[in-house]
C-alpha cells in the first residue's frame, strides 16, 4: 500500500500528459496558462481572506465568546449539555481552524471516544463555516447583498448544531 501511495500522484500526472499529447494539446503551455489563472485567482481572493482573518481575530480577542458562555452556563447546566462544546458550536460557523483547535483540545481532555469527543466530531460534520464561505466566495466575486444567504447559512448551522446534540444523545 505504501508503494501505491508513492506512485499514484506521478502516475496521475503522466496519464494527464499522455492524454494531452494524444489530443494534440500543448501540455506545457496549458500548464503555464493554468498556473497564471491560479495566481490571478489567488490575488483576487487575498483581500477577502485578510479581511476575514482580521475580523475573526478581533472577535476572538474581544472575549465575547467567554461572555456568551458565562451567560449560557446556567441554562446549559439545567439541560445537562457539556459546556465544553459550546465554544466550538459558536465558533464553527466563523472559523473552521478555530473549531478544529477546540476539537483537538476536547480530544486531549476527554478523549475521542468520550461523549464530548463524539459530540464534537458530529458537530464538526453537521455544520459549515458559513461566515468564511460568505466572506471568501461572495467577496471574491463582489456579491454585496448577502443578508439572506447569511441568515439561511446560520440557520442551517443552528439546525446542524441541534441535530448534533440530538444524534449524540440518541446514539451515545
Amino acid at each position: 500500500m505504501e508503494i501505491i501511495s508513492k506512485i499514484i500522484l506521478p502516475l496521475f500526472v503522466v496519464i494527464i500528459v499522455f492524454y494531452g499529447v494524444k489530443k494534440k494539446i500543448n501540455v506545457y503551455d496549458a500548464f503555464l496558462e493554468g498556473a497564471k489563472e491560479g495566481l490571478v485567482t489567488t490575488f483576487s481572493i487575498f483581500p477577502a481572506v485578510i479581511a476575514m482573518i482580521f475580523a475573526i481575530n478581533i472577535f476572538l480577542d474581544s472575549n465575547f465568546l467567554g461572555f456568551v458562555i458565562k451567560l449560557l452556563s446556567p441554562v446549559l447546566g439545567n439541560v445537562s449539555l457539556p459546556i465544553e462544546i459550546f465554544p466550538m458550536a459558536i465558533l464553527r460557523p466563523v472559523s473552521g481552524t478555530a473549531s478544529l483547535a477546540i476539537v483537538n483540545d476536547i480530544f486531549k481532555s476527554f478523549g475521542p471516544d468520550s461523549f464530548v469527543g463524539r459530540l464534537a466530531s458530529i458537530l464538526q460534520g453537521c455544520t459549515d463555516t458559513t461566515v468564511y464561505v460568505i466572506a471568501l466566495y461572495f467577496g471574491t466575486v463582489k456579491i454585496t447583498k448577502i443578508k439572506h444567504s447569511l441568515w439561511v447559512g446560520l440557520f442551517a448551522d443552528l439546525v446542524g448544531i441541534i441535530m448534533a446534540f440530538v444524534l449524540t444523545n440518541l446514539f451515545f
